[in-house]
């Protein structure tokens, strides 16, 4: 066979095999790692997606949860897998954007190894106080702080996350010590919370947050967000306190390996994008303050350079480090 046949046949081959891959995925199952752990925000929005996605695709979608390192662990399982579409990781932007700024053993790359697929919501952070904590308003905490400092404790849901960014720019605008408490996610930072084990969380709303602060155990101090929430009214943005530098909201998506072809990213983003528009879907969203976020592969990736960027310059500032 001479070249140029050789070619026109590897190029035939391609084609064939292309448009099998294309009849067949995703097959039966697929998979979300779920880079935090079960019973948090996250792990609630994942679920009811990966069920109208399964619907959507034919196959079964299940969840496994892969919790640790500020979602770094779930977003280095998933970076390893086979990039053939099959398995996705749910998580913050923080394991992509923050913290490769702050920990250089990361098993992975994020912008060669991680592929943005889709936008998923965008999340306000609440900060609560805890039976704990003997205070009543933001200026309490404050207050406090300042009266003894290193004494009142602080949980996130791990280090390098939104809420530890946050923290550590609140401390430096009041010049303030507070001890930071990093989780491996929220669902337990919650329940630990809700028994005082500490003074103050900072969280993403859920459903389990909302009940704790329904029946009392936690109290509302005040949220990041644009702007006041419908929700809870009377409880002041950090902007409006005077904080505005850690007035910082959660963005979550869907990513994939690094070399996943641009043909899979773009159906999954299309499918997802679908599952968004559901009714059923943005009113879970909407209900508990988070506003669906729709992106296109490539916009994504844009907000995700970009605030890689712009972390550089905070983490330096604000001095984070792994602890």
């Amino acid at each position: 066979m001479n070249r140029r046949r050789f070619l026109a046949f590897s190029a035939a081959s391609a084609i064939v095999v292309r448009s099998a891959l294309a009849q067949t995925w995703p097959g039966p199952l697929m998979r979300i790692i779920v880079a935090y752990p079960p019973g948090g925000p996250s792990d609630a929005v994942a679920r009811a997606l990966a069920e109208k996605l399964g619907a959507q695709l034919g196959t079964q979608v299940i969840i496994e949860n892969r919790a640790g390192a500020g979602g770094s662990v779930g977003i280095d399982a998933m970076a390893k897998s086979a990039p053939d579409g099959l398995t996705l990781a749910f998580a913050a932007v923080s394991p992509i954007t923050l913290n490769p700024h702050v920990n250089s053993k990361l098993g992975y790359d994020p912008f060669r190894d991680v592929a943005a697929v889709a936008a998923v919501m965008i999340s306000p952070v609440y900060l609560l106080a805890t039976p704990a904590f003997s205070g009543k308003s933001f200026g309490d905490v404050v207050a406090q702080a300042k009266a003894r400092p290193g004494a009142l404790r602080l949980a996130t849901s791990g280090v390098a996350t939104v809420g530890h960014v946050m923290l550590e720019q609140i401390k430096a605008k009041a010049g303030i010590d507070i001890t930071h408490i990093p989780y491996k996610g929220g669902g337990q930072a919650i329940t630990d919370a809700a028994g005082g084990q500490f003074e103050l969380l900072l969280s993403n709303p859920s459903p389990a947050l909302s009940g704790q602060i329904a029946n009392g155990r936690l109290r509302l101090l005040a949220v990041a967000a644009p702007q006041r929430l419908a929700s809870y009214p009377n409880a002041q943005t950090l902007t409006e306190l005077g904080f505005a530098a850690a007035n910082l909201t959660s963005t979550f998506g869907i990513f994939a390996p690094g070399r996943t072809p641009e043909a899979t990213v773009k159906r999954l983003n299309a499918e997802i994008n679908m599952a968004l528009q559901l009714a059923e879907v943005r009113e879970r969203l909407v209900r508990l303050e988070n506003l669906p976020a729709v992106m296109s592969p490539a916009e994504f990736a844009h907000l995700l350079r970009s605030e890689h960027d712009a972390n550089a310059l905070i983490v330096r500032t604000a001095n984070i480090r792994a602890e």
